[in-house]
């Protein structure tokens, strides 16, 4: 698939999406993730919005453990996973999609970074959709992910190199349990594999599927711990 010349594509094909080509003394082979993770749980697996709350202080106690660019209001990364939240998704999905989602265990969610350019970023849903499809399960929908940059002060390098970010709901067809679960990451690694190498893409290096499980789910972004929850508000929900 082609993707049409436009003003817009010209623009972002002058932005360098991910790691930097190997060049003198550096080689993108050695790039290394320095995380610094915690977690915060209920015993007896009671789900809470305390155990939110707690988690987002716990992240913002790590400031130490991430590194900032030139500015200082863009990090290099921080996220949160968390168990999947089923009320507060029905709740969510019915009021954006118009539509009832299955019980827990009976669908996958996930968040996915998707391109800026539109035509590159319908070519994406298309291929999770044929693979969708190919795995004998269901595709739900899409829906359109809150952010506010703004309100979480995002730098402009930050905002630069922002994707497109959605989330995906995928209903289970006849299997439950770990046998959709094993599903759910084929479709992701099928998937990743075809668009993260398909050389028609301009901004392939955008398409990230950040988590697709009937379990959890993950928010996290080029973020200081700080702007994780003011820049995803489902999460001060």
């Amino acid at each position: 698939m082609m993707f049409n010349s436009t003003p817009e594509l010209q623009l972002r094909k002058q932005l360098s999406l991910g790691l930097p080509k190997r060049h003198g003394l550096y080689d993108p082979a050695f790039e290394k993730d320095s995380c610094g993770v915690g977690f915060i749980c209920d015993i007896k697996g009671r789900s809470s919005r305390e155990i939110i709350q707690h988690a987002e202080h716990m992240n913002c106690c790590m400031v130490h453990r991430g590194g900032v660019g030139y500015e200082q209001s863009t990090g290099d990364g921080a996220g949160i996973l968390t168990g999947l939240p089923h009320k507060f998704f029905s709740k969510a999905v019915n009021t954006d999609l118009n539509i009832e989602l299955p019980a827990p265990g009976s669908y996958g969610a996930g968040i996915v970074f998707l391109p800026r350019l539109s035509a590159e970023r319908e070519h994406c849903k298309a291929i999770i959709a044929e693979e969708v499809t190919a795995a004998g399960q269901q595709l739900l929908g899409w829906r359109a992910m809150p952010t506010s940059p703004d309100a979480a002060r995002i730098g402009q390098a930050a905002r630069s190199a922002m994707p497109h970010m959605e989330q995906l709901f995928i209903a289970a067809n006849g299997m439950q349990g770990d046998a959709f679960e094993r599903e759910l990451y084929l479709i992701r690694k099928h998937s990743t594999h075809r668009l993260r190498n398909d050389e028609t893409m301009t901004e392939r290096q955008l398409f990230y599927v950040v988590s697709l499980s009937t379990k959890i789910i993950i928010y996290k972004g080029m973020l200081t711990p700080q702007q994780v929850f003011p820049f995803f508000p489902d999460l001060t929900s």
